[in-house]
């Protein structure tokens, strides 16, 4: 339980990092290292599995997002607006997603996650650039949105970021307000996503010790430890490092995970 709890602190430090500086929440980074981790410390390596890393990695997003977005609410990057019009989908969306996230078979979600981390990669990549006209639309509008990013982040396990972020770019928003905003948008999605995966995970029989439904205790802890302590410090990087060049190599190392994951299910 030490080396885990280790290990789990380990990755709570990296997802709090790139959390603040990329505004993804982390869950991209939590899900996959996860996956890898539970059977190599121990875990039954259950067909369904992915629910627990999905789970997990929503609650731990719950507490990062605090402390990254406030961290780029100091230096004045958070609309608030924007994430206020969002929220009531994203709310709505993530919750009802889990619902169904919960009755899909994890092979399913398994590979629906591998086909993200590759969609993610080649956009960080492609960096395209929007239409120049282009501008947010009104309420109903950023509603429809949050509901398409909150449902989506259920079935993956994130904050939203890796949709939010190109999302309020393509609108023309500038890259560090759309990190900073989408550092705030994590929270909605993490607490509807944490309230339904453990409401989810109550009756099933298969989970391990240390459960609270889909939530592995022991990760959540370690993950959270840490990664609230470095998300300010990937605020400030975000503020002072060439973005879109680490953007390319983060896009490299998600590129290596999802090839990986793919080798593991094949």
């Amino acid at each position: 339980m030490i080396t885990a709890i280790i290990v789990y602190c380990c990755l709570g430090a990296f997802a709090g990092v790139l959390a603040g500086l990329l505004g993804i929440g982390g869950g991209a980074v939590i899900v996959p290292m996860l996956m890898l981790s539970f059977p190599a410390l121990g875990m039954e390596n259950h067909p369904d599995l992915i629910k627990i890393a999905i789970a997990t990695s929503l609650g731990s997003i719950m507490f990062t997002a605090i402390s990254s977005s406030l961290s780029h609410h100091r230096k004045g990057a958070v609309d608030w607006h924007v994430v206020r019009c969002l929220a009531a989908g994203i709310l709505i969306g993530t919750f009802l997603g889990t619902f169904v996230a919960s009755r899909l078979p994890g092979k399913f979600l398994h590979v629906f996650f591998i086909c993200f981390l590759y969609y993610v990669a080649v956009n960080m990549i492609l960096n395209k650039k929007p239409n120049p006209s282009r501008t947010l639309p009104g309420l109903p509008g950023l509603t429809g949105a949050g509901f398409v990013i909150g449902a989506f982040s259920s079935f993956v396990g994130i904050g939203g970021g890796s949709l939010t972020v190109p999302y309020l770019i393509w609108n023309n928003v500038d890259m560090r307000r759309a990190v900073g905003t989408s550092a705030a948008v994590g929270f909605p999605i993490a607490l509807a996503g944490f309230t339904g995966n453990v409401w989810n995970g109550l009756n099933a029989a298969w989970l391990p010790d240390y459960c609270l439904g889909y939530i592995y205790l022991p990760a959540l802890i370690g993950i959270v430890a840490f990664s609230t302590m470095t998300a300010p410090l990937g605020a400030s990087l975000a503020h002072r490092l060439p973005v879109p060049k680490l953007k390319k190599f983060f896009a490299v190392f998600l590129l290596i995970i999802a090839t990986k994951m793919l080798i593991g299910i094949i």
